[in-house]
Parts: C-alpha cells; sequence; structure tokens
C-alpha cells in the first residue's frame, strides 16, 4: 500500500540528519532501485529509454551511485557501477551529439578512476573527439517540427536547461584525466551559450528552452520549471569543483550559483519542496527530483563555502525532511514526476532513476555537512 500525501507523515528521523543515517536513507532507496531496474510496473510513464541501461533516465541513478560509493557506501554500491559499466562495454547511447545519451559517460569516467582503467574511458573520448572534429552548427533555438520533438534541429547543442548536467561534467572530467583542455573549453564555451541564452537575469532562472520565453500559465506567471533549474544548479555543483580557483570561468559560475541559490531559497515552499513549478506555490504537489537536486546543490554550497552556513542550513534541511518522506514504505522515493519538458502533475506512487540519483546526490551532500 503506498503511503499517504508527504506532508501528512511524521519525519522518519531527525531534522539535522546525521552523516551515517543519510548515507543509510541514500542505501535503502538505492538497494531499492537497483532490484527494479528493468522499471517494470514502477515507472508509470515509460519512455522509449526508460529501460536503456545508456540512456539518460537509467545515467543520472549511476552519477548518483558514483556519488554514494565516495562518500562511503557499501562496496557492493561499487561493485553495482562497474557491472553496469562492463555490461554497456563502456558505450554512450547512440546519438553522437545528444547530451542526454552522453550523460551515462560520467558514471564511465568514475569508474576508469576506481578499478577499471583505461578501458572505461576509450569509448568516451572517442565520443568527445568526434564531436570536437565536427562542432553542431546549429543556433540554441527550439523549433519542434511536426514531425517530432526527435528532430528538432538544435538538438546537436545544449539548447534546453537539462543538458547542461549531462554532457558539460564529463567533458571538464575528461580533460582532468587526459590533460588535453579541449574537452573542457568546448564544454565550457557551449555552457555560456546555453546559460546567456536561457537565463532569465530578472527572475534569476533558467528556461527550459526557448519554447517558453513569451509562455505563461494560467495566473499570467512566467513558467519555470523545477526540475529543469535542479538540474542546471546540480551541475555547478559538479563542474564547478573541477575549474581552476580564481579562473574567469570558476568566478563566473560561481557568481551565478550564488544568483541561484538565493532565487530557489525564496521559492521554496514551508513544506520543505520546492513546486513543479516555481512560482507558482499555491496547491502544488509535492516534488521529488527537483526538490532532490536544489537540495544537493544547497548542501554542496555551503560545504565549498559559496553560500552562507546560518542563511542555507535551515533550506537543506528542510528540503532534505522533505526529501524522507517522500520515500514510500518499500523503499522506493515516490513524488517524482514523470519525464517531461514542463510542470505536471505529480501522485506519490510516481518515482524514476533520475529521481533516485538525485537524491542520492542530496543524500551525500548533506552527509558531507
Amino acid at each position: 500500500m503506498l503511503a499517504a500525501p508527504a506532508e501528512a507523515r511524521a519525519p522518519r528521523q531527525t531534522e539535522r540528519p546525521a552523516g551515517q543515517e543519510a548515507i543509510a536513507v541514500a542505501t535503502r532507496v538505492a538497494n531499492w532501485q537497483l532490484a527494479h531496474m528493468d522499471g517494470q510496473g514502477h515507472v508509470s510513464r515509460v519512455t522509449s529509454e526508460t529501460r536503456n541501461p545508456r540512456a539518460w533516465e537509467q545515467a543520472v541513478f549511476w552519477i548518483g551511485m558514483t556519488a554514494l560509493a565516495d562518500a562511503g557506501g557499501s562496496s557492493q554500491i561499487k561493485s553495482a557501477i562497474l557491472a553496469m559499466g562492463r555490461a554497456n562495454q563502456w558505450l554512450p547511447a547512440r546519438r553522437p551529439f545528444h547530451a542526454d545519451d552522453l550523460v551515462i559517460t560520467q558514471s564511465y569516467l568514475w569508474a576508469a578512476k576506481n578499478g577499471a582503467g583505461p578501458s572505461a574511458s576509450a569509448p568516451t573520448r572517442k565520443a568527445f573527439d568526434y564531436i570536437l572534429a565536427n562542432p553542431p552548427r546549429v543556433s540554441l533555438a527550439f523549433y519542434q517540427p511536426p514531425s517530432g520533438y526527435d528532430d528538432t534541429e538544435c538538438l546537436p547543442r545544449w539548447c534546453w536547461a537539462d543538458a547542461l548536467f549531462m554532457a558539460p561534467p564529463a567533458m571538464i572530467e575528461l580533460s582532468r584525466q587526459t590533460g588535453d583542455p579541449r574537452y573542457q573549453e568546448y564544454a565550457m564555451r557551449e555552457y555560456w551559450a546555453t546559460t546567456d541564452f536561457l537565463y532569465d537575469p530578472a527572475e534569476r532562472l533558467f528556461y527550459r528552452d526557448s519554447r517558453f520565453f513569451e509562455r505563461r500559465d494560467a495566473n499570467g506567471e512566467k513558467q519555470f520549471w523545477s526540475r529543469g533549474n535542479g538540474w542546471v544548479i546540480a551541475s555547478m555543483a559538479r563542474i564547478i569543483p573541477m575549474l581552476a580557483k580564481g579562473s574567469a570561468d570558476r568566478v563566473r559560475m560561481e557568481g551565478l550559483f550564488r544568483e541561484m541559490a538565493q532565487r530557489l531559497r525564496e521559492l521554496q515552499k514551508a513544506d520543505g519542496y520546492w513546486s513543479p513549478s516555481l512560482l507558482v506555490a499555491k496547491d502544488s504537489p509535492p516534488e521529488s527530483s527537483g526538490t532532490a537536486f536544489n537540495t544537493y546543490a544547497m548542501a554542496w554550497g555551503i560545504k565549498a563555502g559559496l553560500l552562507d552556513r546560518a542563511t542555507y542550513e535551515p533550506v537543506v534541511r528542510k528540503g532534505w525532511s522533505a526529501l524522507v518522506k517522500a520515500i514510500q514504505d518499500d523503499g522506493r522515493l515516490g513524488w517524482v514526476q514523470q519525464v517531461s519538458d514542463r510542470p505536471e502533475k505529480v501522485e506519490a506512487s510516481d518515482t524514476q532513476f533520475y529521481g533516485t540519483g538525485a537524491l542520492l546526490l542530496a543524500a551525500t551532500a548533506v552527509a558531507a555537512l
């Protein structure tokens, strides 16, 4: 039986969790997900990518698993990551430029440093070498043709907010592992192009893509998607530590991170969640994926010294408490908005691989505090 809505449930742990308690929560959810990797009967909106072990939905879970392994998770966590990579032959998914098909490489690059060796990173380097040799020459304007979403011309570039989480961290990590700066240079050039295009400086938030520039909801509010902005601020938490201290890219990204964090702090609801549509708090359901990414980023920002602890720790504590309440009795993370490109309805039973991955990131950052 599904648990009651999150607001009606009592917290399962103290408001300020000890590090090992957060890791224990993450391990429980990770073990549930590992036992349900086919998605059969658990993902309420199954896409063509849901059961693809190289595609983005599962890939984000594996990124969370690398964080859990680094944070002291059991040896089985590392073993599961390495087994996944070997089963995938360390290959990205099929589309050579699409960021969603490259996100899995973040887990491969982790594996290359944690026992798998150079064979784990070789296909990733080949994939990124192809991009460098054939840089896409399209605009960032998002025009979807009648033939369907996948034929949108701008998709070879990072023309949607989610993409900033998917590909850039892997390209920058590859520069770190190989000593070849070209991957990072490409990643940062494209990251800033997307930021300049999609960031609304008035609201200090990202549009999901250019289709939303003029779109307004029933109340006349701009539509800023919680998970879309969560992807972005989480990407900065992953990228900033890899950039040279004092470099122009790092200074700019730290400033953007602080600006977004301040705005997201203002938009957190009293129950600890962020609304699926960030500017619409009234009558909004719990939503755990955007909440997990935001909680992760802010917890990381406190530890990194970018955010004032007295100001942001209450935000993190509320966000983490909300996430714990979203965990169902069987161990799954509930209240995860399904695959989409905008705010939509959410149900208590809704779960997804990427939601679990986001929770694992949040848990490890909370534990580090």
